[in-house]
This record gives C-alpha cells, sequence and structure tokens, in this order.
C-alpha cells in the first residue's frame, strides 16, 4: 500500500506512475543542485563536465523536467588510463502546475535550468446541494444561432 492508495487521495494515479518512474531513474549520476534563489525562482545545476551542448536534450514531459545526456566514444583516441567515462544519463525532476522554465545555460560545465514557481492562487468553490424534490440539472452548453437576414 502507497501513500496514494488511501480513501483521501483521489485522482492522484498518474502521479503514483511519475513518481514511481523517477525512482527508477534515480541514479547519483550527473551530481546537481537545486537552489532558491527568491521568493518564485529556482535554479538547477547539472555537474555535466565533458559534455556538449549537442550532448544535451532537455524536454518538459507534462509535469516532468527531463534531462538526457549522452557521449560518443572517441575510436582515434587510445587511453592508458580512462577514469572519465563516456556514459549516458537520464535525471527527472516532477514539477508543480503552472511551474516555469526560464532558460538553460552550459557554463564551465555546469549546466544551470532556471525555473519560476506561480504564486500560490486560493481556489473557493461553493457546491450546490441538490435534495430529492429539486431535479438534477446538468448545465450543458448553449448552442447560439444566427439567423440571417
Amino acid at each position: 500500500m502507497t501513500a496514494f492508495n488511501t480513501p483521501f487521495m483521489l485522482g492522484f494515479d498518474e502521479l503514483e506512475e511519475m513518481l514511481g518512474r523517477m525512482n527508477k531513474s534515480a541514479e547519483g549520476f550527473p551530481p546537481y543542485n537545486i537552489e532558491q534563489l527568491d521568493d518564485t525562482d529556482l535554479r538547477i545545476t547539472l555537474a555535466v563536465a565533458g559534455y556538449l551542448e549537442n550532448n544535451l536534450d532537455i524536454t518538459l514531459e507534462d509535469n516532468q523536467l527531463v534531462i538526457r545526456g549522452h557521449q560518443e566514444n572517441d575510436a582515434t583516441r587510445r587511453y592508458l588510463h580512462r577514469g572519465i567515462a563516456a556514459r549516458t544519463f537520464l535525471k527527472s525532476f516532477v514539477l508543480a502546475d503552472g511551474m516555469k522554465i526560464l532558460s538553460a545555460r552550459l557554463e564551465n560545465g555546469l549546466l544551470h535550468i532556471d525555473l519560476q514557481r506561480p504564486e500560490k492562487k486560493t481556489r473557493i468553490e461553493k457546491i450546490t446541494i441538490q435534495t430529492e424534490s429539486q431535479p438534477v440539472l446538468l448545465q450543458t452548453p448553449r448552442k447560439t444561432c444566427h439567423r440571417k437576414s
């Protein structure tokens, strides 16, 4: 039983699946920081030394920020010792609704992704309670007719 298998958490099955996918990609490489710049702005920084811009791919898939990296082995080089492996990685972050990606830049082996958190808005909606004596009225979109003169 997970935290989402409770009668008080309805409609969160997609979030549970997304968290499961992230758990599978929770490898420690590349190392990263998440920094709060101010009340609304965040920065994710990944250490991607040796990766060029064309070796990195950043996508937003629904509410999931996905960063992929790949390096090609250079067959022309002959290593006496190889401590820096050419490797592929995938790093995922789940973003809250309304999060905006402001920019992504690569400098000095660090990939910086700046994000902005939306302002909190309280949602209050009055729900009408129907009684047995009142018919349930379903609201359907009204069709507008345009008459030709």
